[in-house]
């Protein structure tokens, strides 16, 4: 088995964002045209029981700029009614009255990273 090991510096920050997944295609587009690596996991939210996609990205410190501008451009908040986020997935539990409820957006982590290992097969 060989291992490679990333020079220090080259990748330093991994970042998880979570997005709609209305938004998730057209960003992930964006990001791959503009040279980021990335993994896109689904996932989904407690609070409204509504799906998103998680975006795992190993990047260097000096692109983090460049990776938060093109999220938040890609990634706008709007109002749906909640009603049709909870029929998406129980729907027994229709609120009475619809309620509006700002969605999309971006909930960005960026952690430190100590190094990186690549691991593979000859």
């Amino acid at each position: 088995m060989t291992d490679y090991i990333d020079p220090p510096g080259a990748i330093n920050r991994l970042v998880v964002a979570i997005v709609d997944p209305d938004d998730a295609g057209p960003l992930a587009d964006r990001l791959i045209g503009e040279g980021f690596r990335l993994t896109r996991l689904d996932s989904a939210g407690a609070f409204l029981r509504r799906g998103n996609a998680t975006l795992l990205l190993g990047i260097p410190a000096s692109r983090l700029q460049d990776l938060l501008s093109s999220i938040q451009a890609e990634c706008k908040t709007r109002t749906v009614l909640a009603y049709e986020l909870f029929a998406q997935s129980t729907p027994d539990m229709l609120p009475a009255v619809p309620i509006e409820v700002q969605v999309g957006g971006a909930t960005v982590f960026i952690l430190d990273v100590e190094r990186v290992v690549y691991l593979g097969s000859d």
